[in-house]
């Protein structure tokens, strides 16, 4: 049956894209989960308006996502935490951590874009990704310092 993708189906193909699959695939589960239509002359014209719309709603969130990594990059944060002698902390700063301090300088990032291999558990300077989109990455300075006071 030949069907076209409303979006990306792993391992059978991208949004837009006109494809053949087996029956009982399409009816059973591609069309009832609105992820394939049958490839007819009127579907081909609504698929494509609407791969145009998402393709113009990606370039404007891809433009004000450079913008903001503009914005981000040159952004320095400064945490104070608990450590020991070693300049290991007690506690790690975490993704969410850093999106609190961020809202507080008046950037709304969500926790999941920013990137961390493992939460920060020592002092000094850190570098930390934001993926902001696809292929837009801001780069932020996290500077973790001692806390005296709880000497």
């Amino acid at each position: 049956m030949q069907i076209i993708l409303r979006e990306d189906v792993e391992k059978l193909g991208t949004r837009g894209q006109m494809v053949k699959v087996a029956n009982g695939y399409a009816r059973n589960f591609l069309i009832p989960n609105k992820k394939a239509v049958i490839a007819t002359a009127a579907n081909v014209k609504i698929v494509e308006q609407e791969r145009q719309a998402a393709l113009r709603r990606e370039a404007v969130e891809k433009t004000s996502a450079e913008e903001l990594a503009k914005l981000l990059n040159g952004v320095t944060l400064t945490s104070v935490q608990k450590a020991g002698e070693a300049d290991q902390l007690f506690g790690s700063v975490t993704s969410k951590d850093i999106a609190d301090m961020l809202e507080k300088q008046g950037f709304n990032i969500d926790r999941k874009k920013i990137v961390l291999d493992a939460p920060v558990k020592t002092l000094g300077e850190h570098k930390v990704a934001i993926k902001l989109f696809r292929d837009v990455v801001a780069e932020i300075t996290l500077v973790v310092n001692k806390d005296e006071a709880a000497q």
